[in-house]
């Protein structure tokens, strides 16, 4: 039998009792100091209330107390600046122009002569017309005086009458000839290009000038179909320009049909422009103020999510447990958010909010908004 690995094991043993059982007389005897007595064990005072007790196991946080207030919404949209208006005057006959182009950037007054083609024989159209107008009314007259003695027919009568009347027509056909002859600014406004050069032929459609008006001037943009009740006619609207400049204006207009590509509502307010610093086409960032609605400012920090990943905040309950709202995103402003969806008043964990869950009791530290 062998003793070697007998004697080993035994002192093995007794080395980790010695360090795992007895290891603060091992200490003490190491240090050259009097073992600790063992002391008697401490009863529990079961009449005591146990910090374990479920009902005064309470989680600190810290609340705010939140009073709503009215706050003025805003329909954010992206658009561009538009003329009031914009017209291509064009001709309505066939002849060359005899008069000077104007320069494009030009004003023009309603009225003033755009482009001005040569008559032609138009004139001595126009004579002719009218002679032939004075020969059927003779002949009219004539057949009228002839009928009430009975010396003419019903069917004469009739003739000259037919006679008479395209006479008349022709005079004015060859009356409107000559008044196209002149093409003039339909408004007052301004020329976005030249007009027709000297001596070029105008056939009817052809392009004389085009003419815009901007002493007042539209924003147009397109409301999303999500926020499209939120915009009324009348509203009043703001913009910044990609220059830096701000207008003011009113929605004069909101379409009632979405466009099919985009799902969106075209609308458009309209800007005073009378010293036209404001251009066509530019891009503009545009707010329509909306109706105002309760909401509370809270640090972006007190919003979290609950388990099914709704956005809200947790809020102290009447009887200090936990609940939580779900909120909507009203303003991101740089101190703040503007929250929705909260009751008028109400106590907000900003602080060990996302430690909590709905029906945990807390121990509360109210602040004051502006700490």
């Amino acid at each position: 039998m062998r003793i070697v690995p007998m004697l080993t094991a035994v002192v093995v043993t007794a080395s980790l009792y010695m360090v795992i059982i007895e290891r603060d007389k091992l200490m003490a005897f190491a240090r050259g100091e009097t073992a600790p007595e063992a002391t008697e064990p401490v009863t529990e005072d079961t009449s005591a209330p146990s910090a374990a007790q479920g009902g005064d196991k309470r989680i600190g946080v810290v609340a705010l107390r939140s009073q709503a207030r009215t706050i003025g919404n805003a329909v954010i949209l992206r658009g561009q600046t538009q003329a009031i208006r914009q017209v291509e005057v064009r001709a309505e006959t066939t002849s060359t122009v005899i008069s000077e182009p104007l320069r494009k950037g030009a004003a023009v007054k309603k009225g003033d002569l755009l482009c001005e083609l040569d008559p032609g024989t138009r004139p001595a159209t126009l004579l002719q017309a009218q002679a032939q107008l004075k020969e059927a009314r003779i002949n009219l007259t004539a057949a009228s005086k002839l009928s009430e003695g009975g010396y003419a027919s019903e069917t004469r009568l009739a003739a000259a009458e037919a006679a008479e009347r395209t006479a008349q027509a022709a005079v004015a056909a060859a009356e409107r000839e000559i008044a196209n002859l002149k093409i003039t600014a339909p408004f007052d406004g301004l020329l976005e290009s030249d007009t027709a050069e000297l001596g070029s032929l105008l056939q009817p459609g052809s392009l004389c000038g085009t003419v815009i008006q901007l002493d007042t001037i539209k924003l147009v943009g397109y409301v999303p179909e999500a926020e499209v009740n939120k915009v009324t006619l009348g509203a009043s609207a703001g913009a910044k320009l990609a220059t830096g400049q701000q207008v003011q204006g009113k929605v004069t207009f909101l379409s009632r049909s979405a466009d099919p590509q985009t799902r969106t509502f075209e609308v458009e307010i309209t800007v005073p422009n009378p010293d036209l610093s404001i251009r066509d086409g530019q891009t503009a960032d545009i707010a329509i103020s909306s109706a105002g609605s309760l909401a509370h400012k809270l640090p972006q920090s007190a919003l979290t999510l609950n388990n099914e990943g709704r956005l809200g905040v947790r809020v102290v309950g009447e009887d200090s447990t936990v609940e939580f709202f779900p909120v909507e995103l009203l303003r991101d402003e740089a101190d703040g958010v503007w929250l929705g969806g909260l009751p008028a008043e109400a106590d907000i964990i900003v602080v060990g909010q996302d430690f909590v869950t709905e029906g945990v009791p807390v121990a509360a530290t109210y602040r004051e908004a502006d700490q």
